[in-house]
């Protein structure tokens, strides 16, 4: 239940770096990292392992214990949630658009290996975002990401608005391989504000 409500969290840190990119054009990059190496972890030991290990997702575990417990300031969060787990349904059905996506994600993974860290990291992005457009976004229902015109027209922000988006998609579907669903949600929410205390508590 820990590596679920975990997953369930990633999907928060996805999220949350969104809203916080189209609003102020800025974003956690720690954290980032994590949700873009999630994306090249393809056979690991626990839920943990995706995202680097449980203190590398102290945004999304704080995210999701303020959205459980009413905070409205984490709205835009929600909705983009709430958007990447009816969408994971679509991708889950899909097993040529999963095909694509893996082997496009392998090669990915292996580019940029001579750069910095941090340019290697940029030129991901660039290549996810493209990965995205092609493919998740077109989707339904599309999300649509609010924020100040002036970080949605900048190239790099849009490139990490959709590799975080679809960082959250891969979150959404080990949340459904765990056991997820919309009873977990609705009945379940006691057990995962207690795990998401744990896991701030270390």
């Amino acid at each position: 239940m820990k590596d679920r409500n975990l997953a369930l969290a990633g999907v928060f840190q996805a999220t949350e770096l969104v809203r916080q990119a189209a609003s102020h054009g800025t974003w956690s990059g720690y954290a980032a990292t994590s949700c873009l190496n999630s994306l090249f972890v393809l056979e690991p030991d626990s839920a943990a392992a995706i995202y680097g290990g449980t203190e590398r997702m102290r945004l999304g575990v704080e995210t999701m214990l303020a959205v459980l417990q009413g905070e409205n300031r984490y709205a835009d969060s929600l909705r983009y949630t709430v958007g990447l787990l009816q969408i994971e349904k679509k991708f889950r059905r899909s097993a040529g658009l999963q095909d694509v996506i893996g082997s496009r994600l392998l090669e990915i993974s292996r580019e940029g290996a001579e750069l910095e860290p941090y340019e290697r990291e940029d030129l991901q992005a660039q290549e996810i975002s493209a990965l995205y457009a092609e493919t998740i976004s077109h989707l339904s229902p599309r999300i649509v990401v609010n924020g100040k015109p002036q970080y949605l027209k900048n190239q790099r922000t849009v490139d990490w608005v959709r590799t975080l988006l679809l960082a959250g998609l891969r979150s959404a579907t080990l949340w459904h391989q765990l056991g997820g669903g919309r009873f977990e949600l609705m009945f379940g929410r006691k057990n995962i504000v207690r795990d998401a205390q744990s896991f701030l508590m270390g």
